[in-house]
């Protein structure tokens, strides 16, 4: 069984080293930590009195899994969820913040389970997400990884300078696409027509 350490070293792998796209609203990233979130944590990690870019590129893999534990799955209450979700949301909410839990949250309200949509993982929440799984376990991790995929398409239409991160230059899916598919039973994988046909429009 995988621990959250496991879990959030595979993060980092899959997040890479050190980027500063201008298309990214995330900022420069380096092991999936922004200098947008090493601002708002006040972590001066080379202790210059400023957070920029230099702090951005000093931030090792172990750090990168610290601050990912503590901020991105202790604070946000994702250890209340099934133990089979946790992956998937801890992931994402790497990628995308509180958005991972509106995602659920979303998924969950179309199950029937009346809960605000707000990024929070309460007790109703995460009771209602227990409830899901429980009912449909296989089912319930898969819907997740599918209503991710549907994120990140939906965004990519609305932002055309985004497309880049679901769409390789050859016209494959990207690594938005993967990343999601890699927490989805692969026959629920998009062909590459079926994924042609959902990007038609973006020309």
């Amino acid at each position: 069984m995988q621990t959250v350490q496991d879990i959030a070293k595979s993060i980092v792998a899959r997040e890479g080293g050190f980027v500063n796209d201008p298309d990214d609203p995330g900022g420069a990233t380096n092991f999936g930590v922004t200098i947008h979130t090493l601002r708002r944590l006040g972590l001066d990690l080379n202790k210059d009195g400023k957070v920029d870019l230099r702090d951005v590129q000093s931030v090792t893999r172990d750090q990168a899994i610290e601050i990912f534990i503590e901020h991105y799955f202790d604070r946000p209450s994702i250890s209340g969820l099934p133990l089979a979700l946790q992956p998937s949301v801890f992931d994402m909410y790497v990628n995308a913040g509180s958005n991972a839990v509106k995602i659920l949250q979303r998924l969950l309200g179309q199950m029937g389970f009346e809960l605000a949509v707000d990024g929070v993982l309460g007790p109703k929440s995460l009771a209602a997400a227990v409830t899901a799984y429980e009912k449909a376990p296989a089912q319930m991790v898969d819907a997740y990884g599918i209503a991710r995929r549907n994120y990140y398409f939906n965004l990519a239409d609305g932002r055309p300078p985004s497309r880049k991160y679901a769409r390789t230059r050859s016209g494959k899916k990207g690594g938005w696409i993967r990343r999601a598919e890699e927490f989805i039973t692969p026959k629920y994988h998009l062909s590459q027509v079926e994924f042609q046909k959902r990007i038609a429009a973006w020309g």
